[in-house]
């Protein structure tokens, strides 16, 4: 069974600055949720348009992937592809979630990598630890794309489940665009079990 995690108090804005990247110049602005003044990040670069949807990436923090490019996951690279497609369009957001291991948290999402190292792909790993498949939550987006008054967008991903939960909170998804990028030898295993066990909507495994 899915873990639904609630949104505590109003969003807002807590902070707003400019963020220089190697794929150009966003604004990084800090999302709070109530107390909890760590709810989210977005990057955002140019203004929403009303007259067409808004180019969205809904990434989930991988430590490991983002930051120490781990070869087990393809999350640095749907990342990187994201920020070069918002870039090259000179519009849309990225909303990054603390959402580490599928919403399981850092230290069990290492505990399922001992289980994986033993011969379990990833959702075996995180059954065997008492978790779902994916304990992830989209309702924080889909609140954070109101607080920016938007409400139509195109969606880069390859879960669908992204998709179902954005509209069931009231966000139009115009458009699903793949967020893919070439498979290695170490990932032909970890996407195939993605789109196999996940239903995630991969095409070159």
């Amino acid at each position: 069974m899915r873990k639904r995690v609630k949104t505590a108090g109003k969003l807002r804005i807590a902070a707003r600055t400019r963020l220089p990247t190697r794929f150009g110049t966003f604004s990084i602005l800090g999302i709070a949720a109530g107390e909890n003044k760590d709810a989210a990040v977005v990057l955002q670069m140019g203004r929403p348009k009303a007259a067409r949807a808004t180019l969205v990436r809904i990434h989930s923090q991988c430590l490991t992937g983002d930051v120490f490019g781990s070869q087990r996951c393809d999350c640095r690279g749907q990342l990187e592809l994201a920020l070069r497609r918002i870039a090259r369009r000179r519009e849309g957001l990225l909303i990054y979630l603390p959402q580490e291991g599928r919403g399981i948290g850092l230290m069990n999402k290492l505990m399922a990598y001992q289980l994986q190292d033993r011969g379990m792909d990833t959702v075996e790993a995180n059954r065997k630890l008492g978790f779902g498949a994916d304990h992830r939550d989209y309702r924080l987006p889909a609140a954070i794309l109101k607080l920016m008054n938007i409400g139509r967008v195109e969606l880069l991903s390859n879960n669908p489940e992204k998709v179902r939960q954005l509209e069931e909170n009231g966000i139009e998804v115009i458009r699903r665009i793949p967020c893919e990028t070439k498979p290695s030898q170490m990932t032909q295993s970890y996407l195939r079990t993605k789109k196999e066990k996940l239903g995630h909507l991969i095409r070159y495994v």
